[in-house]
């Protein structure tokens, strides 16, 4: 068998983790999860949520994919505790899944680069969306979105993920705080920035039962947590290498992006006087370039800031779907000598056919968002969290030690997950659970999705 890859540089690993965690999820859901779930009311309790929930999990399954230096599945197998192969293949299930719809908004996102180049998108917005997000046109855009994806994991870690992200993370900085600091020139973007930045706590306390889940389902997509992914970045990190400092840097970055993504947005939605709170998978395709159309400069400023835009949210996007693909083609790679080409593009097609659905109709593509979100992240979650916490336990603690001088910290963080963590994880579950099965509107449409009444 060859020689198992391994990052090249510790930016490498790093670029390749803050890409997979900077996706969608920081650009397309987080400033519309803000808009809907109270503004910084909700980004107070994200931020905590990240800091204190999501990073120390984080850490969990890096510990887990080292320690292993195997894929997602066979790390518990070689920890010596196969039983527990079953959450590293919800992970997976999670990525699959995820990836299956993830490849559709994608799509969207590169004919809006177009729609911008011409206009169209900003022209007309509901109508455009309309026309480009289902049926044939939207699957169209999803296989080629696919295919990019596909062609990129095909290639390797260091051909393939790593030089991608090296491109990619630097890019949606840059282009990202030069849209923010467009955003900050423009009259009524103050209102914006009021929304986002200035937390009404009793908001938060009167609404907790939805901002809570909101908030930490939001961070563990954001952080690529329960999708196996990060156990299997880490399987290729070597023993050198600082855990907690890699965590860190890549659960700050991670944030930091995010909050500025919400610095572009609300701040350009407000001072368009374009609502701030509608939500969905067509929020950001609608009320964008709502916003844009109306900046003044004759229609080119729009479509120059179209183009910046969704050029961001398209790099953003490739460089978290790549990881989601990777997560389960290392596994067939590590466990069954499979050729990394022909598993990415296998298991692409597989989840190409899965997204067929979400691609024709939005209804499905809600549907699915709520049950990876809701339900198979915070289970996988909760299986690494009593994992590491309460069965790798010792043996997590010299994990986390290694290449590490924060040997304190260790057993902090161990009894972190063990209680505080557990705990929490448990409760943003249940709440989950009530809203998925107990609310009548919400379950309904759990059990029996939309498209199928």
């Amino acid at each position: 068998m060859a020689t198992r890859e391994t990052w090249t540089t510790r930016a490498g690993f790093i670029l390749a983790a803050v890409g997979s965690a900077v996706g969608l999820g920081n650009i397309w859901r987080f400033p519309f999860q803000t808009s809907a779930n109270g503004g910084a009311a909700f980004l107070v309790v994200y931020l905590f949520a990240v800091l204190l929930i999501g990073i120390p999990v984080l850490l969990g399954e890096f510990v887990i994919g080292r320690r292993a230096n195997t894929s997602a599945i066979g790390a518990f197998k070689k920890l010596n505790h196969p039983a527990w192969w079953v959450v590293g293949a919800l992970g997976i299930l999670a990525s699959f899944w995820t990836l299956s719809y993830y490849s559709v908004i994608g799509g969207w996102v590169i004919r809006y680069i177009g729609g911008s180049i011409t206009g169209a998108a900003l022209a007309a917005p509901e109508g455009y969306f309309g026309a480009i997000s289902v049926g044939s046109s939207s699957v169209i855009t999803h296989v080629v979105f696919m295919a990019i994806t596909v062609g990129v994991v095909a290639l390797g870690i260091e051909d393939g993920i790593e030089l991608a992200t090296k491109v990619m993370v630097p890019a949606i900085v840059v282009l990202l705080v030069g849209l923010a600091i467009f955003a900050a020139t423009l009259p009524g973007a103050g209102e914006g920035y009021a929304f986002f930045l200035e937390p009404d706590l009793n908001a938060i306390v009167s609404n907790a039962g939805t901002v809570l889940p909101a908030a930490f389902g939001q961070a563990f997509f954001s952080l690529s947590v329960g999708f196996s992914v990060m156990i299997t970045y880490a399987s290729y990190l070597g023993e050198d290498d600082s855990l907690l400092a890699d965590g860190l840097t890549i659960g700050i970055a991670n944030t930091a992006i995010g909050v500025i993504a919400g610095l572009v947005v609300l701040p350009l939605l407000f001072a368009q006087g374009v609502s701030a709170s509608t939500s969905g998978p067509g929020a950001v395709f609608v009320s964008i370039p709502t916003a844009m159309a109306n900046l003044p400069g004759g229609g080119i400023v729009g479509r120059v800031v179209g183009i910046v835009f969704f050029g961001v949210v398209l790099i953003a996007a490739l460089s978290s779907s790549i990881s989601l693909l990777e997560a389960a083609v290392a596994f067939l790679v590590d466990n069954y000598g499979f050729l990394r080409g022909r598993t990415a593009a296998t298991l692409g097609g597989v989840a190409f056919v899965l997204g067929i659905p979400s691609a024709w109709d939005t209804a499905w593509l809600s549907w699915f968002d709520g049950v990876g979100v809701s339900l198979l992240l915070p289970v996988t979650v909760l299986g690494v969290v009593v994992f590491v916490g309460w069965v790798l336990g010792k043996d997590a603690v010299a994990e986390f030690r290694t290449g590490s001088s924060a040997d304190s910290l260790a057993t902090v963080w161990l009894w972190g997950l063990r209680t505080v963590i557990l705990a929490v994880v448990v409760v943003v579950l249940l709440l989950n659970f009530r809203d998925l099965f107990l609310t009548p509107e919400a379950g309904d449409y759990f059990i029996i999705p939309g498209p199928l009444r």
